[in-house]
């Protein structure tokens, strides 16, 4: 008796979701706008949001390479390997990586990084020690090797390339600011 209820209310919510998708197919389409007509060979179909304040499209993706064209990806920038440490361009930045690390293995198991920067062998290596806030926990209680939080490298730090900025940069460091140099 108790599954002819059962199979009675589940009949009736198929029933009912039917019906609001019907509803729902047969209203929804009445308040679209009709399809753009297609353009004519070439011509792109362009939204009226997309033109530019010169009458021109605005194309931030293609960088003007025809719909229809194939663009040639830019050279890859390649490492700097001059083991000379950048200037940081704001406070509490990370530090650059000056060298390449191309085959350095970093994962759960493995840390690359570490032979060389970990503060037992930095010396031997020559290397900067990593810094002691990558031996606190989030608590700020330090551990005997560094953090997990901090384990992996390459979320913070990254190599120095050569490659031509994509975005102008004015920023000036707050002690140029401070103290301008003279001039002659």
């Amino acid at each position: 008796m108790r599954n002819r209820y059962l199979l009675i209310a589940s009949a009736l919510v198929v029933a009912l979701a039917a019906m609001a998708f019907g509803a729902g197919w047969l209203f929804g389409s009445a308040g679209r706008a009709p399809a753009p007509a297609p353009a004519g060979p070439g011509l792109p179909i362009v939204a009226a949001d997309d033109v530019g304040p010169t009458g021109m499209q605005l194309d931030a993706l293609r960088r003007g390479v025809p719909i229809g064209g194939e663009a040639v990806p830019p050279p890859l920038a390649r490492v700097e390997n001059t083991d000379l440490k950048r200037e940081r361009a704001y406070p509490m930045q990370p530090p650059t990586i000056p060298h390449t690390i191309d085959s350095y293995q970093v994962d759960k198991n493995s840390n690359r990084c570490l032979l060389c920067h970990a503060r037992a062998n930095a010396a031997t290596f020559q290397a900067p020690p990593v810094s002691v806030t990558h031996y606190m926990d989030r608590d700020d209680q330090f551990l005997a090797a560094v953090s997990p939080r901090r384990y992996f490298c390459n979320q913070c730090h990254v190599v120095q390339t050569d490659a031509r900025p994509l975005v102008a940069n004015t920023f000036e460091d707050i002690d140029r600011l401070l103290n301008p140099p003279a001039r002659n």
